[in-house]
C-alpha cells in the first residue's frame, strides 16, 4: 500500500508514521520528493493520501485510493472533486474547533475591553487610562446569535455560556439550533448584541448587507468560518457608517488580505489572520487521527470524522 503525505510535518512526526505503517505500507513525504512531478507521480498511485493536495491534482485522481484523511475542518475548495467509487474522506472533525472557538470569543473580549486599543497605546509609550473607561463593554449578558451549530459552534456557544450570555444557534436542522432560516435570523438580528459567524465556505455571502441594515445598531461582527460567508464590502460600509460597533475577523475573503483592503485601517477591526485554529500540537493530531482512520479501515471498523466532498460537511 502506498501512502502519499501531503502535510508539512516535522522530522519527528515523518519517522512516526514510518515506524508505524512500515513495512506494510510505503510511506512517502512530499517534503522529501525531489519535485513537484515527483510528488504527482506519488499521489497518482498513492492508495492513503494525508493532507490537502492542490485542487488541480485532483483531475486525475488516483485510480486505486481507498482513503484521504485531510488535514483541515474546512474543505469547500474541494466540492468539486470527483473520487472513485468507495473512497472515504475524514477531515479533522472538532479539532480545531475549541481553539477556533477561543480566537474569536478572546477577541471579542480584547475589542469590548479595549486591550487592542492599549496595545497600541503601550508601544507609543502613551497613557490615556481613565479616559477609555466609558467606551468599554462587557460580554456579560450580551446577546448573541452564532451563526452555524457545527463543531466550532458547539464550542464558541459553550464559552459564552460561561461568560453568562443569552445565545442563539442558527442552522437549519441541527436540535441544537433555535433558528432554522434567514427568516428567524432576521426576526433575531435587530436584538444581537454580538454576531459570531462560524458557517462553511458553501454559505457564500449568507452576510450581506441586508444583513448588516437589520442587525442591531452598535453590534460587534466576528468571523471564524470562511471568509466567502461574508460580503466584505458591505461589511466595511457598515463599519464606517457605525452601524456595527466593531469586527473581529479570523478569516478573510482573499488571505492574505491585501494591503489596499480598507480593513487594515479601521481601528475597530480586530484581524487574527487565520490562525484561529492553531495549536502547538496541531500536526501531532494530524498525524494520530490519520493513523486511527488507517487502523480503523484496515480492522473494519468505522472512520472518524468521515465527511462527504460534494455536501460540504
Amino acid at each position: 500500500m502506498i501512502i502519499y503525505c501531503h502535510s508539512t510535518l516535522d522530522k519527528t512526526l515523518r519517522n512516526k508514521l514510518t515506524e508505524v505503517l512500515s513495512p506494510r505500507h510505503e510511506v512517502h513525504f512530499q517534503k522529501e520528493l525531489s519535485d513537484e512531478n515527483d510528488a504527482k507521480n506519488i499521489f497518482r498511485s498513492a492508495h492513503f493520501i494525508l493532507g490537502n493536495p492542490p485542487v488541480e491534482w485532483f483531475e486525475n485522481a488516483p485510480a486505486d485510493l481507498k482513503f484521504w484523511q485531510l488535514d483541515s475542518a474546512g474543505f469547500d475548495q474541494y466540492a468539486s472533486v470527483k473520487l472513485p467509487d468507495g473512497v472515504k474522506v475524514a477531515n479533522m472533525g472538532n479539532w480545531f474547533a475549541r481553539p477556533c472557538a477561543e480566537t474569536i470569543v478572546g477577541g471579542v473580549v480584547a475589542l469590548y475591553r479595549g486591550l487592542d486599543t492599549l496595545t497600541l497605546l503601550k508601544k507609543k509609550l502613551e497613557w490615556v487610562g481613565s479616559k477609555l473607561r466609558g467606551d468599554l463593554k462587557i460580554l456579560h449578558g450580551q446577546n448573541v446569535i452564532i451563526l452555524g451549530a457545527g463543531t466550532i459552534g458547539q464550542a464558541v456557544n459553550e464559552i459564552l455560556k460561561g461568560f453568562g450570555c443569552r445565545t442563539h444557534m442558527l442552522a437549519r436542522t441541527s436540535p441544537d439550533a433555535d433558528l432554522h432560516s434567514r427568516e428567524d435570523l432576521f426576526q433575531e438580528l435587530p436584538n444581537a448584541d454580538l454576531v459570531i459567524n462560524t458557517l462553511p465556505g458553501t454559505a457564500t455571502h449568507f452576510v450581506d448587507a441586508d444583513f448588516f441594515n437589520t442587525i442591531k445598531k452598535g453590534a460587534v461582527y466576528a468571523s471564524v468560518g470562511r471568509g466567502s460567508t461574508t460580503d466584505e464590502s458591505a461589511l466595511i460600509n457598515a463599519l464606517n457608517s457605525k452601524q456595527l460597533d466593531g469586527a473581529v475577523l479570523d478569516v478573510t475573503e482573499v488571505e492574505p488580505l491585501p494591503a489596499e483592503s480598507p480593513l487594515w485601517n479601521l481601528e475597530n477591526v480586530i484581524l487574527t489572520q487565520h490562525t484561529g485554529g492553531g495549536r502547538h500540537d496541531e500536526h501531532l493530531g494530524k498525524v494520530d487521527l490519520f493513523l486511527n482512520n488507517i487502523f480503523a479501515i484496515e480492522n473494519g471498523s468505522d472512520i472518524i470524522d468521515l465527511v462527504s466532498l460534494s455536501k460540504g460537511y
